[in-house]
């Protein structure tokens, strides 16, 4: 059974498109706190294995993890030039998310598809729906699921 994508997925019109393992997916904008060039983070012994590390950013940690890792996907030959960190925000926490490139700004018009089949079942699964992208599609990422917050934590 297909899931429609979240309410709060629908009300994003505005998407910053970047790519992870060749594929192309977004976040929405307004999600987005800034990206930044990759650098060196600090490892952090036993932490998950899609997990970089931490960087200090502007007096605050910020843990940064790797797309490809935490999206399943086996990594792709990148540039490392145009390697950049996505740096989200969702209820009070900040986030980074190493991906290979960032591309352009994606305004939606409300004609969100469902995540393909096999996708919308699973509550840890990032990917909630997917809006066509020049001849291709994009897949859109819920921040929350994407960096493991649980739902009672948004109000912090």
């Amino acid at each position: 059974m297909t899931s429609m994508p979240d309410a709060a997925l629908a009300t994003d019109r505005r998407w910053l498109v970047f790519r992870i393992a060749g594929q192309a997916y977004a976040a929405p904008l307004s999600r987005v706190s800034e990206v930044i060039r990759d650098s060196d983070v600090t490892p952090v012994p036993g932490a998950a294995s899609d997990l970089l590390g931490i960087r200090h950013l502007r007096g605050q940690i910020v843990p940064v993890m790797d797309g490809a890792r935490r999206l399943g996907l086996t990594p792709a030959a990148i540039d490392l030039e145009h390697v950049r960190i996505v740096v989200l925000a969702e209820g009070g926490h900040r986030i980074g998310l190493r991906v290979d490139a960032v591309g352009e700004l994606l305004q939606s018009d409300g004609e969100i598809a469902p995540p393909p089949p096999g996708r919308g079942g699973r509550d840890s699964d990032p990917v909630d729906g997917v809006l066509p992208l020049n001849g291709g599609f994009v897949a859109l990422l819920d921040v929350r699921r994407l960096c493991r917050l649980p739902q009672d934590d948004l109000a912090a």
